[in-house]
């Protein structure tokens, strides 16, 4: 990400041994003009990760197309959540522009760790969000730490969005391969963390060292910042050390999403 952004202030679709056996739901008894995304997930990975995921509770409501359901699980087939109709009828379910590719589902969220339970035993990398709103950002990092081997994401309770609709379509299905955590605050957060054993790293575009330079193996919480603030100051300050990805172009005009993943490549160069 540019300099200002990074400014430091110092398949199957359905779970082994979940049963959704029952009768499908007529397509009348459905409720429509339900557009709010905020449990709604859409799209064909996005769905099939979180009917797999047994940190899911049941799930409310699971919209295809009839082309679509010939492929489901038995056990989804027969799911009395399950409504059968067209493309355009589940278009309308959804916020408008919803790539749905013929299935959505209503669903809450994945149950959230605790910090310590996130952070035992202090081993690999976690990845922390400072302020971070950008549901497509935050969904794109959640894809990177996934396929990095990060053991987890730690969300601000007030200051990120659910882990759902444009974030879940564009996570594509990584909200549910990698365990979260919200958290009130984030500097206590890496005063427990620290307790445990972990190294906080910060991303800045202003540091003095790269982060090859200071990313030492060591296990790692990984502190981004937002694209117009950076890592705030309070939250600086409860890191062990400031890193800045090295850009010889001269040009730097990465967003936080694409900074992550450059930095989250240098973190999983580094590991034990």
């Amino acid at each position: 990400m540019s300099s200002h952004s990074e400014r430091n202030d110092r398949k199957p679709p359905s779970a082994k041994g979940r049963d959704f056996r029952s009768n499908p739901r007529k397509n009348n008894e459905f409720s429509k003009g339900q557009g709010d995304a905020k449990d709604w997930i859409w799209g064909t990975h996005a769905v099939e990760a979180a009917l797999s995921n047994p940190a899911r509770p049941a799930p409310k409501r699971l919209l295809a197309t009839a082309d679509r359901a010939k492929r489901l699980s038995p056990d989804l087939a027969k799911a009395s959540f399950l409504t059968v109709m067209e493309g355009a009828e589940i278009a309308r379910q959804l916020p408008p522009g919803a790539v749905h590719q013929g299935i959505a589902l209503k669903i809450d969220e994945p149950e959230a760790l605790s910090v310590y339970d996130l952070g035992m035993p202090a081993q690999g990398l976690l990845v922390m969000f400072d302020q971070i709103t950008d549901p497509q950002n935050i969904g794109a990092i959640f894809r990177s730490a996934a396929a990095f081997g990060a053991r987890g994401v730690i969300l601000q309770d007030r200051h990120a969005p659910a882990l759902s609709g444009v974030l879940a379509k564009t996570a594509v299905g990584a909200i549910d391969k990698i365990p979260y955590a919200r958290v009130v605050n984030l500097s206590r957060a890496l005063e427990e963390l620290s307790d445990l054993g972990w190294r906080a790293v910060g991303l800045a575009g202003e540091a003095e060292h790269t982060l090859d330079q200071v990313l030492d193996g060591r296990p790692t919480v990984l502190v981004l910042g937002s694209e117009g603030e950076g890592v705030r100051r309070l939250v600086a300050e409860h890191c062990d050390a400031m890193g800045k990805i090295a850009m010889p172009g001269g040009f730097e005009s990465l967003n936080v999403s694409a900074a992550a993943a450059v930095a989250l490549y240098e973190a999983s160069k580094v590991r034990p």
